[in-house]
């Protein structure tokens, strides 16, 4: 387009826009001058010499390859041509007055895209035909502000005079079916250049324009003025490859590649080609992937190879599909996964990811074909294996032959894993848990122990074991877990997560869970798919009873053994019901026969039946209960239930059933509820623990101290003695005679549990007994027991 022409459209435009700017200036007038070749600057842009041969539809010869005489040898495909361009100027100028500025901040974005269809001209003499689809977008923006500070009362007072105008012009075009000049000339030693040529098109300029004052002496009042639509044009353009692009020999029927050239005034300007002789009339040209950039569902966006996509997100696979015929088709699309090339895989039948698409494309037009692909379990084998990458493939069926197909890489990344650490922990708990993800299948899979980054959320189930500090309610808890998982969604970009809680952290995953998981997004699935416990206390510890009691006789009871005796748990039982659709599994720790007034298998803080309780899908394990996060649980049980297949099994856990059954003690609880949400005060007050408990007592060891206390025994069918202690400290329970009952010694695995219980399981008569206590460490040791009978 002209200049001449371009201002005579804008000519009523540039007379408002000089107008009102120079109203904003109060003492020094803007050079008028200098602002019209501004403005002309913009359009200077958008004129180029386009060559004279794309200005009319030309046709090429293409080399015809003996060895094919069926085949016309024209090429056929697609090529496009993207032009951008994006300028800013921004400058701040002193007034000459001294007492103010001026500050102009202009940006253009020009934005030019033309995709051509190459295809078999109608004389099939060889030669190709374009046929082009352009769209075309220039936004020019300058903001003006000017500042003085002036007076209107002869000096007395000062104050700051304002006037600022906003200036947008806008030019935009799109057109499809109109004919481009297309050229592929391939030299004798195999190097090729590609050219294209694209057509002026049609196009609508308009501009507006706004104004506002203040501060000045007489009130002046802004503008708004706006240019409506007029009709412009947009010159085609032109661009040749520099002929440096090489013919495969092993694939001479097929080109693809891209060329750039930058020109002055940040001009680039782009052809890319993909381009094949003597193919399938119908054929796929290119295949993409787009998933949705997390938390805004819709906004999709092309997946980069290098990052790819997150297993459980949705994932829109795009086939483009070239009629290079000269008659309309209908055809089925099929999309699949294939095994073609993989190592251990690679004689496996393709699968079907969805079902074949129907569709229709007229002659010379190219269509894209979507099928929205549910991705999980796609980072992993069916058998547990690691799938780095995964493969693609498009088939094109017409009348029931497969004509067409092309195959692309995507990697799928498992889901993040955000951990949540028990009791008297911290995001150590797992601190070595990246490099066991790495090593089991890339560093793609990431691990979010909470805590770790302290400004995403952090949790507080006390710090140091024996601690009486105030720790954190499992509601506020959780609230840092919400926090988290976004966290991890928004880092991986992943709709989903799984999560995996050790210790106290799984009743804090469950409260979660229900009670502050964002709602499915519209996939349909839970924002955490899958929940692995790991020696949670579902229904409590029967030790956490014993010893609230122990430490409400000498101090006060951490709250964190409060929340983990059977009541308090009951009572959370009965309020967080629901799964919402999450996969539970369980892993319960056996190693120990006894706890606190029972017998049965435990890992020394819980015990089986509370770990696995209602969840259906669970192990046990051989493992103390602070040793069930080391590497052996996780390679037995952590990742063959995180490590599930896409055809394996996903299905979400049944809500909990109805307790109808809840504890009561001589008192009140202490916890109350507001609908779903558990008020400040916890889960429950002191325990009366039944069996006749009335000794406990709460002691300091020094180094390489040992003493002996008076113990006393009633007469009962067993007795037995809990302690909480340093790994260094050992127990020895001796009878009324001084013959060894029992003991609990230092170095011994059962050492490093946090409840540590001994059991005489005989009768036992009225008398006093002796517990031998000895520090065998270097720091000082506090010790906190008490007895029980009758288990």
């Amino acid at each position: 387009m002209s200049v001449d022409t371009f201002q005579n459209l804008l000519t009523p435009y540039l007379t408002a826009k000089l107008f009102f700017t120079a109203m904003i200036l109060i003492n020094n007038p803007i050079n008028i001058t200098k602002k019209l070749a501004g403005a002309l600057f913009i359009v200077g842009i958008l004129n180029s010499n386009f060559a004279a041969f794309a200005q009319r539809p030309g046709r090429v010869a293409g080399n015809k390859p003996a060895s094919a005489p069926k085949c016309s040898g024209a090429w056929t495909g697609i090529i496009t041509y993207m032009r951008q361009q994006n300028q800013t100027n921004n400058k701040r100028v002193e007034r000459v007055s001294g007492r103010g500025y001026d500050t102009t901040d202009w940006q253009m974005d020009y934005n030019y895209n033309a995709r051509v269809a190459v295809i078999e001209s109608p004389e099939q003499n060889g030669s190709s035909i374009g046929k082009v689809t352009i769209n075309h977008s220039m936004t020019s923006t300058e903001k003006v502000e000017a500042v003085e500070s002036n007076s209107c009362d002869r000096g007395k007072t000062w104050k700051d005079m304002r006037g600022s105008s906003t200036s947008k012009t806008e030019i935009t075009a799109s057109q499809g079916g109109l004919d481009a000049n297309v050229n592929v000339g391939v030299n004798e030693d195999g190097t090729y250049a590609v050219s294209v040529g694209v057509p002026q098109i049609k196009g609508q300029v308009s501009g507006s324009q706004t104004s506002s004052f203040s501060g000045q002496c007489t009130a002046k009042a802004g503008k708004n003025l706006t240019m409506p639509g007029t009709e412009t044009s947009v010159d085609g353009h032109s661009l040749t490859s520099d002929g440096n692009n090489r013919v495969d020999p092993a694939n001479p029927n097929r080109i693809s590649g891209s060329y750039t050239m930058n020109l002055p005034g940040g001009v680039a300007e782009t052809i890319t080609w993909n381009l094949q002789k003597c193919g399938a009339p119908l054929r796929i040209i290119d295949l993409k992937f787009e998933d949705m950039k997390f938390p805004n569902w819709n906004d999709w966006k092309e997946v980069v190879e290098q990052t790819g996509t997150i297993d459980g997100n949705l994932v829109k696979v795009k086939a483009t599909v070239l009629n290079a015929s000269g008659e309309k088709k209908y055809a089925d699309l099929a999309f699949k996964e294939t095994y073609k090339g993989d190592k251990w895989d690679g004689a496996k039948p393709d699968y079907p990811l969805h079902d074949m698409v129907s569709f229709a494309v007229d002659p010379g037009e190219t269509r894209d074909v979507e099928m929205l692909w549910n991705t999980s379990g796609y980072a992993w084998y069916d058998d547990g294996r690691p799938r780095l990458v995964q493969r693609v493939k498009a088939e094109i069926w017409e009348k029931y032959k497969m004509i067409d197909d092309m195959t692309k890489n995507i990697k799928v990344a498992p889901k993040p894993v955000v951990l949540i650490h028990g009791l008297w922990a911290s995001w150590l708990t797992f601190e070595t848990w990246q490099n066991i993800f790495t090593t089991s299948h890339s560093y793609d899979w990431k691990a979010f122990p909470v805590g770790e980054n302290i400004n995403k959320g952090i949790i507080n189930t006390g710090r140091e074991f024996l601690s009486s500090e105030q720790t954190n309610s499992t509601p506020d808890n959780a609230d840092a877990v919400k926090k988290y998982v976004q966290y991890a969604q928004e880092d991986r970009n992943a709709w989903h997560v799984d999560m995996v809680a050790h210790s106290v952290g799984g009743v804090i995953a469950r409260y979660y869970i229900q009670n502050l998981m964002p709602p499915n997004p519209d996939d349909g699935r839970p924002v955490v798919e899958h929940l692995v416990m790991l020696g949670t206390p579902n229904t409590g510890s029967p030790c956490a009873d014993v010893m609230d009691f122990a430490f409400n006789l000498t101090d006060k009871s951490p709250r964190v053994i409060h929340d983990m005796t059977t009541e308090a748990m009951a009572e959370f039982n009965q309020r967080v019901v629901s799964r919402r659709g999450v996969k539970f599994s369980a892993l319960a720790g056996n190693p120990l026969p006894t706890m606190c007034k029972s017998i049965v298998p435990n890992d020394g803080l819980v015990p089986v039946p509370s770990a696995i309780w209602t969840i259906g899908d669970h192990k046990e394990s051989s493992s103390i209960h602070t040793d069930l996060t080391s590497t052996k649980d996780f390679s037995d049980f952590v990742k063959p239930h995180l490590a599930i297949g896409p055809r394996g099994d996903h299905n979400p856990s049944p809500d909990i059933p109805g307790m109808g059954w809840l504890p009561r003690s001589k008192r009140q609880y202490g916890a109350s509820f507001a609908g779903d949400n558990f008020e400040e005060s916890g889960f429950g007050d002191s325990v009366a623990v039944d069996g006749g408990q009335a000794f406990a007592r709460d002691l300091h060891l020094a180094p390489k101290q040992s003493i002996e206390i008076d113990v006393p025994v009633e007469a009962a069918r067993n007795f037995g003695l809990t302690f909480m202690a340093d790994p260094n400290i050992s127990a020895t329970l001796l009878d009324a005679s001084g013959t060894v009952v029992g003991s609990n010694l230092a170095g011994s695995p059962e050492s490093r549990s946090w409840f540590r219980s001994i059991l005489c399981n005989r009768p036992t008569t009225a008398g006093i007994w002796k517990i031998r206590l000895e520090n065998t460490g270097d720091k000082e040791s506090r010790i906190v027991l008490t007895t029980w009978k009758d288990a």
